[in-house]
């Protein structure tokens, strides 16, 4: 899967069209195919339109104009880089998946071995029974090992919060921090 491409056509700081007439939609044309790379670095060095006559109006809208265009393009490219990253991340699921269900079952053939061999020495009920127990032990720490864990989980992410808080300030120009 490819990155999202820019939208084309003339931006706010696209060359002006040269004597050949204009660059049509799609843009300025580029170097032709095959041109060394000296034509290609030529062409991305010229110079940005005349803005010298431009209104404070004309510009700021330029500015806004380009501002709304790069954060399109970087919605677009950051969702892009997610879908990405989800099917990387659907595919190791899916070893994973493999990998535990694999597990079970080893688990449940040496539990049913142990069973068996406890058999030999006893009683098949009472090596069932000492097999259940063993792995009920093994299931309570496990438990509360996770419950620990879960009690240490914020789901409130602190930082972004902290950080959001002092947007307003800098907006206005302050430094915003703790007083």
């Amino acid at each position: 899967m490819t990155a999202p491409t820019p939208p084309t056509g003339s931006g706010a700081y696209a060359p002006p069209a040269g004597p050949a007439g204009p660059a049509g939609p799609a843009g300025p044309a580029g170097p032709p195919p095959g041109a060394p790379p000296a034509a290609a670095a030529h062409q991305a060095h010229q110079p940005g339109p005349d803005i010298s006559n431009a209104s404070v109006g004309e510009l700021l809208s330029n500015v806004t104009r380009d501002l709304s265009t790069l954060m399109r393009q970087e919605l677009a490219l950051a969702q892009a880089e997610i879908k990405q990253e989800a099917a990387k991340t659907g595919k190791a699921a899916g070893a994973l998946s493999g990998a535990a269900l694999a597990g079970y079952f080893v688990l449940l053939f040496l539990s049913l071995a142990l069973w068996g061999g406890l058999s030999n020495v006893m009683d098949a009920g009472w090596a069932g029974l000492i097999v259940a127990v063993v792995w009920g032990v093994i299931a309570a720490v496990l438990a509360s090992m996770g419950r620990t864990k879960l009690r240490q989980v914020h789901p409130k992410p602190e930082r972004t919060v902290d950080t959001l808080s002092h947007v307003p300030d800098a907006l206005k120009g302050q430094r915003g921090g703790p007083a």
